[in-house]
């Protein structure tokens, strides 16, 4: 592969659910973008839903076919509500089921995204909102969390990444280190800060109990964490990606951002400097849901890898991260 090639795996970008936009295919195509996310939300029926995957499909390069991937969470946080898809219940009221049943219904829930041409889950959440807390915007006013308690969100938040993986979909736990305790979104709010986590939490067990069971990504929060590091968002720290997720928690996996393009917690960086950032923290793959922006966050990485020894070998390790889970996928030739 060429280096430009080998950038563009490490991207992630927006498409509509239910139509191909010009801006998405161009990118697969210019820049080798190497997966998607489907935004908005869909009423297409599960066959009509792999049509629209196989289309993208036929747009890859064929020796390495794309990740797709959807938020497919439950509750008011469900892309596919077509005909085929389950109505899946909010994170709060599965917290109650126990998990063998709970991992059941996730492996019917994954089959379904699989038969869809669906290989990725953005879920589950794996973030704990305080019992209590009322003003929590992200997770608690859309019941994204299975519990208020790290046993009960460890305990469910694996039985749905084990359901997932029994259906041959990849689960992506998020958001590391953990927005429960935030008081604002960092999709519409800069400067969101949890002025409480640190580098021993308990609020990490979740986290920490997925990495032990398999779960194969990790997605990074965007917000601020002073006493994990006070240097900006968690995206973009080496601390918290290197040296707490991949060191202390031992993951080995893919690590994936948080919205980098139209998130407004990052909207004070340059758009190219965000991919690289990421990048530099230990991070492997960039998701912005603008495709439009590929071509700049791609030049970036590619000028810095010019100048950067370093840098340049980081994205080689994060490249062949993300070749190894597409590998484990079948989506590269034998």
């Amino acid at each position: 592969m060429t280096d430009a090639q080998r950038v563009g795996q490490l991207f992630m970008i927006g498409c509509p659910s239910t139509s191909f936009s010009s801006a998405a295919i161009a990118a697969i195509r210019t820049y080798h973008v190497g997966s998607v996310i489907l935004g908005g939300n869909s009423t297409l029926s599960v066959a009509a839903q792999k049509a629209m995957t196989g289309g993208l499909q036929s747009n890859a390069p064929a020796h390495v076919r794309l990740f797709i991937s959807t938020d497919q969470e439950g509750g008011l946080v469900r892309r596919m509500r077509g005909p085929g898809f389950w109505q899946i219940r909010s994170a709060v009221e599965q917290g109650t089921w126990s998990t063998s049943t709970l991992q059941s219904r996730a492996t019917t829930w994954g089959r379904q995204l699989k038969s869809a041409g669906i290989n990725v889950d953005l879920a589950p959440v794996l973030d704990t909102v305080p019992s209590g807390d009322t003003n929590n915007p992200p997770i608690g006013d859309l019941d994204r969390e299975f519990g208020h308690t790290t046993s009960v969100v460890s305990s469910h938040g694996t039985a749905v990444a084990r359901g997932f993986a029994a259906a041959g979909v990849d689960a992506t736990v998020k958001h590391f280190p953990g927005l429960g305790r935030v008081t604002e979104n960092t999709d519409t709010t800069g400067g969101v800060t949890d002025a409480v986590t640190t580098s021993t939490d308990a609020y990490l067990r979740p986290f920490a109990a997925a990495i032990r069971g398999g779960v194969p990504f990790v997605m990074m929060s965007t917000a601020i964490y002073p006493k994990m590091d006070r240097g900006g968002p968690a995206a973009f720290s080496q601390r918290i990606v290197t040296t707490i997720l991949r060191g202390d928690l031992g993951f080995h996996g893919v690590v994936i951002s948080d919205d980098l393009g139209s998130a407004r917690q990052v909207s004070g960086y340059p758009v190219g400097e965000r991919a690289w950032r990421f990048i530099r923290a230990g991070g492997d793959m960039v998701l912005t849901v603008d495709a439009t922006q590929a071509g700049s966050m791609t030049a970036a990485v590619l000028a810095r890898m010019k100048t950067h020894a370093p840098f340049k070998a980081k994205v080689y390790a994060s490249v062949l991260r993300v070749l190894d889970a597409k590998h484990s996928r079948g989506l590269l030739p034998r």
